[in-house]
């Protein structure tokens, strides 16, 4: 398909871990076979939960005895990045899949990760908020974070997903994912706090 073609569009959905992420990927492969068309897809999550990247360990990432103790999802995502903590009150993410010949894709990187973010640049401003992409891969609000995204070529698609905080609870985070000392997750918290903001 090509970019002048109807996209679809799949409206907020709530949803565990393991949907949300199987839905992503299963969008990715069927764009890939021709099978469906460009999509995009709200998502919200419940329970709250952990994503890992592609490539990290369980064990090195997640406190997977507070996530039991919390009812926390743990997942795995196709993409790479670093661990996520999906707030089943505190976001709303969102996934886009195009093949991996669209010209809106772009094959350059950092391009397609402006573009894509551009899109929460233009929604952030019908709610009054001023936003701006930062390279590579983050839209922040006043040098604070707001919007965090990743992006994997596979299947012959390209999927590119990413989280729009509506909340955020910077202790709840930090439970769940791991950090060596109670000094260093105070001053975590702090420095989080300092550097994230929310469309509330």
């Amino acid at each position: 398909m090509s970019n002048q073609e109807s996209w679809r569009f799949i409206d907020l959905k709530v949803n565990d871990a393991y949907t949300n992420m199987a839905i992503d990927e299963a969008l990715a492969r069927a764009r890939g076979e021709d099978k469906s068309p460009d999509t995009l897809r709200l998502y919200m999550w419940k329970p709250s939960a952990v994503t890992l990247g592609y490539f990290q360990s369980v064990e090195d990432e997640v406190d997977v005895e507070a996530c039991k103790r919390l009812g926390i999802d743990i997942n795995r995502r196709i993409s790479g990045g670093g661990a996520v903590f999906n707030s089943s009150y505190g976001e709303i993410t969102y996934s886009i899949v195009t093949s991996e010949n669209n010209p809106l894709a772009c094959q350059d990187i950092t391009s397609s990760y402006r573009f894509f973010c551009n899109g929460i640049i233009k929604a952030l401003s019908i709610l009054g908020i001023e936003s701006e992409f930062k390279p590579i891969n983050d839209v922040i609000v006043k040098g604070k974070k707001i919007s965090g995204n990743a992006q994997i070529r596979k299947y012959r698609a390209v999927l590119h997903h990413g989280t729009v905080l509506v909340d955020f609870n910077a202790e709840e985070m930090f439970t769940v994912l791991k950090v060596s000392q109670e000094k260093l997750k105070d001053k975590l918290i702090k420095q989080a706090e300092e550097r994230v903001t929310t469309i509330r």
